[in-house]
């Protein structure tokens, strides 16, 4: 079988999978977030905190517990790693350093998940498990809390209310996060994942010296992670490593689970709108962008030049060969166009064009389909600008989902579009002036500057994946990329949440027939053209002076 085939036939069985569970996760999550219900544990935990979850809050409310529990969570991880050298279990590791430690907390509770350090020769098995593990859940669970929260600000009417936090993130983590987590880990430790809680121990004798390995509850974190749309991996080289990844099945079940919660949110959004097909018009924009980016990058890392490409099938280099070009391609594309940031290859060894391929989809905003909460509000924030361009081609007031888009939806609209790119550019503007933080650089010219572009990039879309050319763990690096996360996650969730309140305040405009129906194909195909537009004209000069440049020059 060639390699093209196999790439191919790998994409074919994904769709095939995720469609299979598009309905019956949708309509599940659907019925989470409208039940009335709790369950014993749940209540368990809100006696534990103090929270009454039949308490309707207000956005300021909702928006203050997003905040406050996300607060706690960084301080808390924080002070785990400081703690390491003191606590059982920690392999012997020392504690974290300040930069590094305030680096890590802020990546984990923004569900970025970037990592600037070792993993294997840096955390012990209580901050892994107790600490980064803990926080895939429940990053995972602040991000769709909050895109239901906006979800009911276009589905309730002369209310302010959103719903209740506290309950969203439980029954986000105990009911759908959590089941699916143990069985996805289940099937990676049959894969041949390791999960255990050995201590370091030597493999074997290499060129006159041991090399040494260690352990851990790599199968339980390898699934949240991947489902939570985090990336965190156990080892330095993420799922790229056989003890997270270690075949071709383990690599295509990871994959499905990255992009199955954003996919199958669509049709929880519709449900929960009373329209199913506005959650379709929706899905469609998605799978275009999806499929086309990952059409591209196939076809960029297959098309090669020379007899040693054509011996390997491809651009191999810094690709395991157990996954291969097909494998490796939609794996990046999958992790970039989402908010996950796990790699199972070297993206710095991507072509010039293929790297590009993986910045520009964080530089979308990681909404195709996005991570898990995340892409969907970003859609659909995306969906407002979309129906506010057609309102000023025909001369009309823009509605969505019977929802007047006036000025105070609009502004906080063009807010939340501009906030990441505006911390993307000028951290790395900044990088690019100053002195020291160029040292960090392993390459030059085009090359080097997208090792910079693409960690900024990453950290204020909260991504998490790295071109690893760049030396990031330094004091400048992890102080500006910790900052570059925690506002690139809680700032737009601000105007997310202002934008739900206002919306769920209007009264339920009537559809007439000069009303843009926004369930049809042509408003899908507004919808990818808006998002295409608005981030070429963001980000196309800086695209252009690192991948483009790279790629056209070689």
């Amino acid at each position: 079988m060639s390699p093209v085939l196999a790439g191919v036939l790998q994409l074919l069985a994904l769709v095939v999978a995720l469609g299979l569970a598009y309905r019956p996760l949708g309509d599940y999550m659907a019925g989470v977030y409208s039940s009335k219900k709790h369950l014993r544990v749940e209540k368990w935990i809100y006696k534990a905190i103090g929270a009454n979850p039949d308490t309707e809050m207000r956005w300021p409310a909702y928006l203050r517990g997003v905040l406050a529990f996300s607060a706690v969570s960084v301080l808390f991880l924080y002070l785990l790693q400081r703690l390491q050298g003191s606590l059982p279990g920690s392999l012997g590791f020392s504690s974290i350093d300040p930069d590094q430690a305030f680096n890590t907390a802020a990546s984990f509770v923004a569900n970025t998940n970037w990592q600037s350090y070792y993993g294997e020769q840096a955390m012990g098995h209580v901050v892994q498990t107790g600490g980064l593990a803990v926080q895939n859940f429940v990053s995972a669970s602040v991000g769709i809390a909050v895109a239901v929260a906006l979800v009911r600000g276009f589905a309730r009417s002369r209310t302010g209310e959103l719903g209740n936090f506290w309950s969203d993130l439980v029954r986000g983590t105990i009911r759908i996060l959590l089941p699916i987590a143990v069985i996805a880990a289940l099937v990676l430790v049959a894969c041949g994942a390791i999960q255990n809680f050995a201590g370091i121990h030597e493999v074997g004798q290499f060129m006159g010296g041991s090399q040494q390995w260690n352990g851990g509850a790599v199968a339980s974190q390898e699934a949240i992670k991947e489902l939570g749309t985090n990336g965190g991996g156990y080892f330095n080289a993420n799922a790229a490593h056989p003890f997270e990844n270690p075949n071709g099945l383990s690599n295509l079940l990871e994959i499905f689970l990255i992009l199955v919660i954003p996919f199958s949110l669509t049709r929880t959004f519709g449900r929960m709108v009373g329209s199913l097909k506005q959650g379709y018009a929706i899905l469609a924009a998605m799978g275009i962008i999806w499929l086309g980016f990952t059409a591209l990058m196939m076809w960029t890392e297959f098309a090669h030049h020379g007899p040693a490409f054509d011996i390997a099938g491809g651009a191999m280099e810094g690709k395991e060969t157990r996954f291969g070009v097909g494998g490796s391609s939609i794996f990046a594309v999958a992790t970039t166009l989402t908010s996950t940031g796990a790699v199972n290859s070297f993206h710095s060894s991507f072509t010039g064009l293929g790297g590009g391929i993986t910045m520009l989809g964080m530089q979308l905003g990681e909404i195709a389909p996005g991570g898990t909460g995340s892409g969907l509000y970003g859609m659909l924030i995306m969906a407002i600008i979309a129906v506010f361009i057609a309102g000023l081609m025909v001369g009309r007031t823009p509605e969505y989902l019977g929802k007047k888009i006036g000025t105070r939806e609009i502004k906080l609209a063009a807010c939340y579009i501009l906030i990441t790119p505006a911390l993307v550019l000028c951290f790395t503007a900044a990088a690019m002036a100053l002195p020291t933080p160029v040292h960090s650089m392993t390459n030059s010219g085009a090359h080097g500057f997208s090792e910079i572009l693409y960690a900024y990039t990453s950290g204020a879309n909260n991504n998490g994946s790295a071109f690893a050319g760049l030396n990031a763990d330094t004091q400048w690096f992890n102080t500006t990329i910790g900052l570059a996360m925690l506002l690139g996650r809680f700032l737009p969730m601000v105007f997310v949440l202002a934008l739900a309140g206002s919306l769920a305040e209007q009264r339920p405009v009537p559809a007439t027939v000069g009303t843009l129906g926004t369930h049809k194909p042509l408003f899908s195909g507004l919808l990818v053209g808006t998002i295409m537009i608005v981030a070429g004209l963001t980000y196309f000069p800086a695209l252009a002076l690192g991948p483009l440049a790279e790629g056209l020059a070689s």
